[in-house]
């Protein structure tokens, strides 16, 4: 596996890691209602393409397949991390952290931030993060639940 920056090409791969992973990996946590709403057929791809090129997207690659991705901005929020769950517990998220992690503290940040789902908490919690709050966004007019979270650097 080795971690590179997101090109063009990857968008399609990164929005199927997004749906599988909340479709196969975070479904175990939330209703079939709220994995609809939270990664739906109808996404727009050309938003998702967009989204993911402004943003400082790091894919993780695998055999030449996209197996994760995550981003980081400047002031240290990590807006996602997603991992195909053909390929969890094997590194990459673990790897796709430490990069959005030295990446922040290369801009000066004080903090990683996030807003992970009941799924991901976990994984955070194991590598520092605290929780600060309760978050409950909704998405399509389903109420999902999620943390926000910190890190100091």
């Amino acid at each position: 596996m080795h971690l590179r920056p997101y090109r063009p090409d990857d968008a399609g791969p990164t929005l199927d890691v997004f749906r599988r992973a909340v479709r196969v990996t975070a479904a175990r946590d939330y209703t079939p209602e709220q994995v609809e709403a939270w990664a739906p057929d109808d996404l727009d791809a050309a938003a998702w393409a967009a989204r993911r090129a402004a943003a400082r997207t790091r894919v993780a690659e695998r055999d030449g397949a996209v197996v994760g991705f995550t981003d980081v901005d400047p002031a240290g929020y990590v807006d996602m991390l997603f991992v195909d769950p053909d390929a969890a517990r094997q590194g990459v998220a673990r790897a796709l952290l430490a990069w959005a992690v030295e990446t922040a503290v290369a801009d000066g940040a004080a903090e990683l931030t996030t807003h992970a789902s009941v799924t991901a908490r976990p994984f955070f919690e194991a590598h520092g993060f605290e929780v600060v709050a309760e978050q409950h966004p909704v998405r399509r007019g389903v109420e999902l639940t999620n943390y926000r979270m910190r890190r100091p650097l």
